[in-house]
């Protein structure tokens, strides 16, 4: 009887000292107590199977390092990586323009992010008239390829 209550306890600590390690990593941000949490939680769960003190400590220092070594830089290079801000003039396609002179199959103009572009249409036989809604299909050197907006 002492000796399950004395495994349940041992798990306990385990599981507890493996919530402490995760809620610290929520103020740190840098994975390596999430990794140390993992140990833990894998130490409590040997514990849980009644082998002994050092088996535990074994199983905890082993699964640590395993996933500090192995999935730790994963997961920053997947998550930390930074955001690439593309500064190209294909960041405009999809954006909505106004139409300000009448766009046609060779011309026209729209007001698209704040400054005028040359545009035409997609469509040569379509024509949108001056303060018509349309999105950028394309970019064609300095002209926008327009089509109406749904």
């Amino acid at each position: 009887m002492l000796s399950g209550t004395l495994v349940l306890v041992g798990a306990i600590v385990w599981f507890i000292a493996s919530l402490v390690l995760a809620g610290l990593e929520l103020a740190v941000g840098e994975f390596t107590l999430l990794m140390l949490a993992g140990g833990a939680l894998v130490g409590g769960g040997v514990a849980l199977t009644g082998a002994p003190l050092w088996a535990s400590v074994l199983a905890f220092a082993i699964t640590s390092i395993g996933l500090l070594m192995f999935l730790r830089p994963f997961l920053k290079r997947r998550l930390l990586k930074p955001q690439v801000l593309d500064t190209s003039f294909n960041a405009l396609v999809g954006s909505t323009a106004q139409v300000i002179d009448s766009v046609e199959e060779h011309g026209g103009q729209i007001r698209l992010d704040g400054s005028v572009w040359s545009a035409r249409s997609l469509d040569p036989s379509h024509t949108f008239a001056e303060g018509e809604r349309v999105t950028v299909i394309s970019i064609d050197g300095t002209t926008a390829v327009v089509w109406k907006e749904d």
